[in-house]
């Protein structure tokens, strides 16, 4: 024990990091009540504690735990393995739904496990379009107002395990909106030896997915070359009444050797996407009609399933070149993405505008758009031992333009055109070149200096402002130059601490230039924090734990406001968001671990104290998880706290929990033809919660609130076949 006393007498931030916690809980608490290949990734891939946790045996609370910390991570980060997504969630599910178990993480999924795009997202109380999500280490989204499309681009099929990172990472860890953190999806590799697998699922709301999956294993023939197919096919009546969706997935990874030291990797993944959208349902409707109503079946109607509806289809490539060069190991991804989306609306799905256009007095009034945009980027990494550290050097540069129009159209007439309301192009340039050095001292201590620019250029031309009517032609670039200091301390092999400070920044949204003449309005200020943590994490077979604590300096934030479908945004002022988290997962024996995260956040305006809108007080998430020879299980059960739908502490929306159920059984080679049968069954909101859970917006006539509820109980049974 004196040993143990000795050393961390040595560790000046171990001393600092567990102080401080155990210090400012209470506090947080009253304030609430009132070298290979692989290194050369961003910090929002997966670490490699977390990729070793993944190869340990399958009784440790590592490999079981749902959602965990890394030691080697210099800022709060929880890592979900392949493991969770595969034994826990739904194979429906969005990234977001998966995501969910994190701590201070919430998602709102109204219409079933990735059966609607998620209405809400968020990270301790950052709002879809504040924080980054990445894919392979590629930023990418609308660049609008930086939000993402949860249904589009990727289904979990494809996916390996996602990382959870709460702040604005180091310099190196690039995108649209680095101060509110990044969600980061990782792709599964194609394995080293071939087969093939077949999936179908079966469920409530009449939900079904099949789907294919082959792996050619390593063809020594074209240079130990190895590939991936995938195909996946859903479609659902949805929790939300007339709320269906149809969604196809097809994905393709392959991996190259060239030479010793260069790995050549093709990616591509194609989405299509028939969904019919509830634009949420006032208090009044989910008394009449239920939690669940959503559309309508009536052709009268401008609720009517037939006039609100979604068509997407979208694309997803990059190559990647991960080689050594002299002492410099280099990790480059070429990359393009598109979005096509053509939506239709009735002009009022809430009944308070009556029906009538230019063609006929009973005639249904809609509305239809385009939103079309093309993204082209590179991201740069290169790293190399000098000195007594590491130099890490980088850029990120994308370039994507964007159509979208807005028109009147009568319904009733096949959506005959009517009027426009908008018609507009523009472009969007980022840059982001980036430099740190990681300074190893004795004792594990490990300093990181390092410094980013960010350059934002929007540029809008059009005819028609979506704002104000007129012709536009303007651009503006935003630039600031952002540094950051992570301290990380490996005390030992199992126990680490960290701490950061970095700035955030977050270019204005496209409506800025939605004004008559931008150049003589003048351009508001970009989103700024200041952004410090501190934090430690602990990791045996037995136990996983992490704690942090941070405390984060707003300015300028932008809150937002639904009505009638369109989002408008209002800068209001100042805001402090602070808070405490903690996870762990502890391994008890017989194949048993028992999982918790809790978290207390705050997120409030500076001048009022009002809190900020959609920023739960507090989030919860507790469970019992088995895995042990052929049979899994989990119940876990996920919290969110108060919160409130709009600035000024207005409509308040409770707090709520949901619990989930899922078991499984493999069949080891139960015939000569196949390699595993896996059967699984989950049982989504088992005590069917069904209360109202987010502000979906609110009516154009009357402004009348809009709600969406938490989707009922949902049954789903899932046999895969492995050869």
């Amino acid at each position: 024990m004196q040993r143990v006393r000795s050393k961390l007498r040595k560790k000046p931030l171990t001393q600092f990091v567990l102080a401080t916690l155990c210090a400012a809980g209470a506090q947080v608490s009253h304030a609430q009540t009132s070298g290979d290949l692989g290194s050369v990734q961003s910090t929002a891939v997966s670490s490699s504690d977390s990729t070793t946790a993944a190869n340990r045996k399958v009784e440790s609370a590592p490999a079981q735990a749902p959602s965990q910390g890394s030691l080697t991570a210099t800022e709060p980060q929880s890592t979900i393995s392949r493991r969770y997504i595969e034994n826990s969630t739904a194979p429906t599910a969005n990234y977001s739904d998966i995501a969910n178990i994190a701590p201070s993480v919430q998602s709102v999924n109204p219409n079933g496990p990735g059966l609607m795009e998620s209405a809400g997202v968020t990270i301790r109380g950052f709002q879809d379009g504040q924080y980054n999500v990445t894919f392979d280490g590629i930023p990418f989204g609308d660049t609008n107002d930086f939000t993402h499309h949860s249904t589009s681009f990727f289904t979990p099929q494809v996916l390996n395990g996602i990382t959870v990172d709460r702040g604005p990472g180091d310099a190196s860890q690039i995108g649209f909106a680095t101060f509110g953190g990044t969600l980061g999806m990782q792709s599964k590799d194609p394995t080293m030896t071939p087969s093939a697998s077949l999936i179908g699922s079966y469920g409530s709301f009449n939900t079904w997915l099949t789907g294919a999956e082959f792996n050619t294993g390593d063809i020594q023939q074209l240079g130990d070359a190895r590939a991936m197919f995938g195909y996946t096919q859903s479609s659902s009546d949805g929790y939300l009444t007339n709320a269906a969706q149809r969604r196809q997935n097809v994905y393709f990874k392959l991996e190259k050797p060239l030479g010793d030291d260069t790995l050549l990797t093709l990616f591509a993944t194609y989405t299509k996407i028939h969904q019919d959208v509830s634009l949420g349902a006032t208090a009044a409707q989910i008394a009449q009609f239920g939690p669940n109503f959503g559309l309508s079946s009536d052709p009268t109607s401008q609720a009517f399933s037939g006039y609100n509806f979604d068509l997407i289809n979208t694309d997803f490539e990059y190559i990647g070149i991960q080689t050594k060069v002299a002492q410099w190991m280099i990790d480059n991804k070429l990359y393009t993405y598109g979005y096509y989306h053509n939506g239709f609306n009735g002009m009022d799905p809430n009944g308070e505008t009556p029906n009538g256009t230019i063609f006929g007095a009973n005639n249904v009034p809609g509305q239809e758009m385009n939103n079309n945009y093309r993204a082209w980027g590179d991201v740069l990494r290169a790293q190399r031992d000098l000195g007594p550290g590491t130099l890490e050097l980088g850029t990120w540069l994308t370039y994507q333009t964007n159509f979208r129009n807005n028109f009147n159209v009568d319904d009733s007439l096949n959506f005959a055109f009517i009027s426009p309301n908008f018609s507009m192009n523009d472009n969007f340039l980022t840059l982001q070149p980036y430099m740190q050095y990681a300074l190893k001292l004795p004792y594990g201590l490990t300093i990181t200096p390092g410094v980013k620019y960010v350059s934002f250029t929007r540029h809008l031309y059009s005819d028609m402002n979506q704002g104000s009517g007129t012709p536009v032609d303007f651009s503006h670039t935003w630039t600031k130059v952002l540094p950051s200091l992570q301290i990380h301390e490996q005390i030992n092999p199992v126990w680490s601490a960290y701490a950061q400070y970095a700035q955030g920044f977050l270019a204005p949204n496209l409506n800025a230039l939605y004004v008559n003449n931008p150049a003589i309005s003048g351009q508001p200020s970009p989103e700024l924090t200041d952004n410090y943590q501190i934090g430690t994490t602990y990791k045996t077979d037995r136990v996983t734990a992490s704690v942090d604590l941070y405390y984060i300096d707003f300015k300028n934030a932008v809150t937002s406001q639904t009505i009638g479908g369109v989002t408008f945004f209002q800068n209001a002022g100042g805001a402090i968001y602070k808070g405490l988290e903690t996870e762990g997962t502890y391994y008890a024996g017989l194949g048993f671990s028992v999982y918790g995260n809790f978290t207390i956040n705050s997120a409030k305006q500076k001048g009022t104290n009002d809190w900020m809108p959609n920023a739960p007080r507090d989030t919860a998430a507790f469970g019992l998880i088995y895995e042990r020879g052929p049979v899994t299980g989990s119940l876990i059960t996920k919290f969110i706290g108060r919160q409130y739908g709009l600035t000024g502490n207005q409509i308040p929306i409770g707090g709520y929990a949901v619990t989930n159920l899922a078991t499984g059984y493999t069949f080891k080679s139960p015939t000569p033809w196949f390699r595993d049968i896996r059967l699984n069954f989950q049982i989504d909101n088992l005590f069917n919660r069904t209360s109202i859970d987010w502000l979906a917006g609110q009516t154009v006539a009357d402004g009348t609130p809009l709600y969406y509820t938490v989707p009922g109980r949902a049954f789903i049974g899932t046999m895969q076949m492995d050869f």
